[in-house]
């Protein structure tokens, strides 16, 4: 049979139930079951899987206690409201006053604690965390067989597997972990987001080494503000989390993580500071890479190459390396494996069919993002800049002003459009962008268009490119579909803005 989810590890000895609930410190079930797997979604049951029955905003898990049973669940972990469904689908229970927060332990048991058999490398932070956790995984590749685990996809060596959240619940995570080991994997690189860390999706994990790249706002929608926010990153710079912290001292959060952490921090800096313990040197930023020279504690020189364009891409060049190097590898060896690597799914990613303007797709969504980007493609744009942007729907309100009016700020040409709208109106999103873009005063802002249809607003940018000016296509990146009104339809933004290239060459 195939399941939905990520793959499972073939060999898996059955941990019995007794040891479980001994785990947890509750009564162990009248029963001699054993629990060969781990799943929070119930269309993923496998026979011998222990089903977490979660409580959720507008149902229980427990409600799907009969399908489990059905698919040949052995048992079930649940909270008191869900104990009386559990037992009407004849399943042993094991209840406890929150199950979301005993998964990830229980998952680690049943899998045989595959993570302390892998070197882990964590990302967190706003912005950085895709691209560093690529970079991470070239520098790894010099010296052991690697995964990936992430926004874009997971790789377990180059098996590629489409990605559903940039941090998978606790269930699949220690899965992965698990196939991983099976399959000889050594280390693996991954990013760490704030809900991860919140939710306990990585609960018994601790990584080896964690990075912090940089905080702005974002998912306000999720957290109570940025001290919130702060506050759930830093969770992963705790014994509990991790060994070791690398953590950027050019963001002002990041200086504040590196005195309230309380494992052991690693700094860096790539505006050079002086008192970071790694820094970078001699930095040339060039239209497609940047070479810089990395500066270390013990007065190592190691040359090193961005292989993605921009000031903010050499930060996260520069924390791939620093944090390869904590983790033991060679400093050298490692910044060769990070400038080898061939680019990043929808991170500044090239466009290329023979025209004579530059194109990029990039999946900058937020303020900050979207104005490094920006800034970073002017300096190597001859002529004007032409930018397509959009805001998604059901998510932070607070930063659809602020980034309509960055890009009308810094783009010659700043095209709004659609992102995902979602369930709401896509024209309720441009009218509050577009207040953004008019707040920005008429003598430093960039033309600006407005067009609800995305492939619409792509073809308007390239229609207006001359030679020597660059396109971007910011806000969805790698991704492969739309959302509008609940139905997602196949829209990828490199794809749609090659083929407004090609017709606008015919």
């Amino acid at each position: 049979m195939t399941y939905p989810g990520p793959p499972r590890p073939v060999r898996i000895s059955a941990t019995p139930l007794a040891e479980l609930a001994d785990q947890l410190g509750v009564t162990a079930p009248d029963s001699s079951a054993g629990v060969t797997g781990i799943t929070h979604d119930s269309r993923a049951v496998r026979p011998g899987d222990l089903y977490a029955a979660l409580p959720g905003a507008r149902v229980h898990g427990a409600d799907f206690a009969t399908q489990a049973a059905g698919l040949g669940a052995a048992a079930v972990l649940t909270d008191p409201a869900g104990a009386e469904r559990v037992a009407a689908a004849g399943l042993p229970a094991l209840v406890v006053d929150d199950p979301r927060a005993r998964m990830g332990e229980l998952a680690a048991t049943i899998y045989g604690h595959p993570g302390r058999d892998l070197l882990q490398i964590g990302i967190t932070g706003t912005s950085g965390k895709t691209t560093t956790a690529y970079l991470v995984e070239g520098g790894l590749r010099t010296e052991k067989s690697t995964g990936l685990i992430g926004t874009v996809e997971m790789r377990i060596g180059d098996e590629r597997i489409k990605s559903e959240r940039t941090t998978p619940e606790a269930t699949d995570l220690q899965a992965l972990f698990s196939v991983m080991r099976e399959r000889g994997t050594e280390a693996v690189a991954m990013e760490v987001s704030s809900h991860a860390l919140v939710l306990g999706r990585v609960d018994a994990c601790v990584f080896d080494v964690a990075v912090f790249t940089n905080l702005s706002p974002e998912h306000m929608e999720f957290h109570s503000g940025m001290e919130d926010y702060f506050q759930a990153k830093a969770q992963l710079f705790t014994p509990a989390r991790s060994r070791l912290g690398v953590v950027n001292v050019d963001d002002e959060y990041g200086r504040r993580l590196a005195k309230e952490a309380t494992v052991p921090v690693v700094t860096y800096s790539a505006e050079g500071h002086p008192d970071a313990d790694w820094r970078a040197d001699e930095v040339e930023v060039g239209p497609l890479d940047s070479t810089f020279t990395v500066l270390g504690p013990k007065g190592e020189r190691i040359a090193a190459k961005s292989p993605l364009a921009g000031p903010f891409n050499v930060a996260n060049t520069l924390a791939a390396i620093v944090s390869l190097a904590a983790a033991g590898l060679d400093p050298q060896t490692a910044a060769d494996g990070v400038a080898a690597v061939p680019g990043v799914p929808g991170r500044l990613e090239r466009v290329d069919e023979g025209q004579p303007f530059f194109a990029v797709v990039d999946y900058a969504h937020k303020t900050d993002a979207v104005e490094s980007v920006l800034r970073a493609l002017r300096k190597v744009t001859e002529g004007k800049l032409h930018a397509v942007l959009g805001c998604g729907g059901d998510r932070d309100t607070t930063k659809r002003e602020p980034m309509g009016a960055a890009v009308a700020r810094f783009a010659d040409t700043a095209v709004l459009t659609s992102d995902n709208p979602r369930s709401e109106d896509p024209l309720a999103i441009l009218a509050v962008m577009l207040q953004g873009a008019a707040s920005v005063p008429a003598h430093e802002r960039g033309e600006v268009q407005v067009f609800e249809d995305r492939a619409a607003a792509i073809a308007a940018a390239v229609a207006r490119a001359e030679p020597g000016d660059t396109v971007v296509v910011a806000g969805k990146g790698h991704e492969q579909g739309q959302d509008i009104a609940g139905v997602v339809r196949p829209f990828d933004d490199r794809e749609v803005l090659r083929e407004a290239i090609q017709r606008s060459k015919a």
